[in-house]
C-alpha cells in the first residue's frame, strides 16, 4: 500500500518531459505499468522462447526493461540470446553463475547480462551526476548498497521538488516510477534501440 501511495504521489508531484528529436516509445510502454502490482520474484523459472515471460503478475526489476520493450515489439530474451550465443565469453555467465551454455530462461532477466548486451548493440552514455544527461527511454543500471545490481527505464516525467527524471522500476514495491536517478551509485547509462549496431 505504501508503494502504491509512493507511485501515485510520485505522478502527482511531476511534470512531463519529451525529450526533442528522441523515441518516446520506450518511455510511453514503460509508464503504462505504472499501475501494475507486480509481486517482487526472482526465482528461476522455465518460460517459453521467443516472447517468454514469468507471470505478469511477478517479476524483477530487469522485468520492467524487458516488458517495456516487448510492449513496442522489441523481443530483448531472444535478442540477448541470440548474443550470448555468438558471443559467450564477452557475457559474464561463466564467471558469475557457472554456466557453461546460454539459458533463455534466465539470461535475459540477469543485469550484468543485460549491461553487456547494452554497452555491445546499444549506444553506452555517460555516467554523470546531472540530471540533465538522462533522458525517457534511457537504461540506468546501479550497484545498490548491498552490492547487488540493479536497472530501471528513465520516463518522461521530473519530479517536482528535485528537478531529476523519474526512473520506472522494481526494488521489491511493484513496478513504480520514483525519483531514484541518483539514489544508488550508477554503473551503466545506455539507449538501445533495435537493429543498431
Amino acid at each position: 500500500m505504501r508503494h502504491d501511495i509512493a507511485g501515485i504521489c510520485a505522478v502527482l508531484l511531476s511534470v512531463a518531459i519529451i525529450p526533442a528529436g528522441y523515441s518516446a516509445g520506450s518511455l510511453n510502454q514503460a509508464a503504462q505499468q505504472l499501475d501494475r502490482l507486480v509481486l517482487y520474484d526472482p526465482s528461476y523459472e522455465k518460460i517459453a522462447y521467443p516472447g517468454g515471460d514469468v507471470s505478469p503478475r511477478k517479476g524483477v526489476c530487469s522485468d520492467v526493461v524487458i516488458r517495456s520493450y516487448r510492449k513496442i515489439g522489441i523481443d530483448l530474451q531472444k535478442e540477448v540470446h541470440e548474443d550470448i550465443k555468438t558471443a559467450f565469453s564477452l557475457y559474464p555467465g561463466r564467471k558469475l553463475w557457472g554456466q557453461t551454455r546460454p539459458d533463455t530462461n534466465i539470461d535475459h532477466r540477469r543485469v550484468p547480462n543485460l549491461m553487456v548486451f547494452f554497452s555491445r548493440k546499444g549506444e553506452t552514455k555517460p555516467v554523470t551526476q546531472n540530471a540533465a544527461d538522462y533522458v525517457a527511454g534511457d537504461i540506468v543500471t546501479w550497484q545498490l548498497d548491498n552490492g547487488h545490481p540493479h536497472i530501471g527505464i528513465v520516463i518522461g516525467k521530473t519530479a517536482l521538488f528535485s528537478g531529476n527524471p523519474l526512473v520506472m522500476h522494481n526494488i521489491g514495491g511493484g513496478q513504480v516510477s520514483e525519483d531514484v536517478l541518483f539514489s544508488w551509485k550508477i554503473t551503466g547509462h545506455y539507449r538501445y534501440k533495435a537493429g543498431k549496431e
